[in-house]
């Protein structure tokens, strides 16, 4: 067995273990800090498979910017644990059932030889994936990518909207009624006698 196998293997469980405890911790924080760890290991695959800037893509988009905003709107909402668990073991069933056709769909696939690790992919000297990789995403691909970028400032604008609710609890000032008070409605002078 090859180095950059055993490393592949090694990542791919971590990975998948990760992904694992993701779905099954209780606690909302660890479950996103479990999908840090699941991010960090796939930035590790995509290095092992020679995408450099997808990995490096990978941690800093996704752990550097949206998981933190992820773990912002989840320490920020009031999740109500039990309410969440409680239809758990009615869409069991469901679940596993699409776990077990990702599981064979991803068997099929990485049984071809595309994916074949042991095979070595020799490149040019000049070769630039970054560059392969732009000229497919805004050529090819350009609609999905910007289908993609209006996905997401929408999910940014739910998740700002789901913060700003308003709260029975919070105090706050409202700067109209401060503007037109009299200062006879605030302020009472009071004539005392000297001393």
């Amino acid at each position: 067995m090859l180095i950059q196998t055993a490393v592949f293997y090694f990542f791919a469980g971590i990975l998948v273990l990760s992904a694992l405890a993701m779905i099954t911790v209780r606690n909302p924080v660890h479950a996103v800090l479990f999908l840090v760890l699941a991010f960090f290991t796939s930035a590790a695959i995509w290095l092992l498979l020679e995408a450099e800037f997808l990995g490096i893509t990978l941690v800093l988009v996704y752990v550097g910017a949206v998981m933190v905003l992820f773990l912002f709107v989840v320490m920020m909402l009031d999740i109500n644990l039990a309410k969440m668990r409680a239809g758990f073991a009615r869409h069991l069933p469901v679940g596993l059932v699409v776990g077990a056709v990702m599981a064979a769909e991803m068997i099929v696939i990485l049984n071809t030889p595309a994916f074949d690790l042991a095979r070595p992919r020799l490149k040019a000297a000049d070769y630039s994936n970054t560059r392969e990789l732009g000229e497919l995403l805004f050529t090819e691909y350009v609609y999905p990518f910007e289908i993609a970028g209006v996905i997401l400032l929408v999910a940014i604008v739910a998740a700002i909207t789901l913060t700003l609710r308003k709260r029975v609890r919070t105090r706050s000032q409202s700067p109209a009624r401060q503007v037109n008070v009299d200062r006879k409605d605030r302020v009472r002078l009071v004539s005392m006698d000297s001393e």
